[in-house]
């Protein structure tokens, strides 16, 4: 059976073994989402948790651009991600422009631990609102 909900899981260089960490504590919960992931993320979480992870570009070289087309297309049902508030971003833009989408199309949305644990929780209802 294909899961029936999505979430993508990014996070920033200095945030990556917090985001490792957050999914080994969920990992049950998660394997029950089609999970997408920007490219060093991606290969982080599948070799620290198992899961299976569709990786995406890197977040620089477009994948946050994918991820923002996905919540565009009403293809993604939430997104994490973990971001390091302490340095400056030299992509800043990308992030932003993902943000505003998950914004605008309404996609529950998180940036710590504590909103990420929220976020799937309220994804893994049977039907939320």
């Amino acid at each position: 059976m294909q899961p029936t909900k999505s979430i993508a899981l990014v996070a920033h260089d200095a945030r990556k073994d917090d985001m490792v960490d957050w999914a080994s504590h969920h990992v049950e919960d998660l394997a029950n989402l089609k999970i997408y992931a920007t490219g060093t993320t991606g290969q982080r979480l599948i070799d620290g948790t198992g899961l299976e992870v569709e990786r995406l570009k890197s977040g620089p070289h477009g994948g946050d651009a994918q991820l923002g087309a996905l919540i565009a297309e009403d293809k993604l049902d939430g997104l994490i991600f973990f971001i390091d508030p302490l340095s400056a971003l030299p992509h800043d833009v990308d992030v932003k422009s993902l943000l505003r989408l998950a914004i605008l199309y309404n996609t529950p949305m998180a940036v710590n631990r504590a909103s990420a644990s929220s976020v799937l929780a309220h994804m893994l209802q049977s039907d939320p609102e």
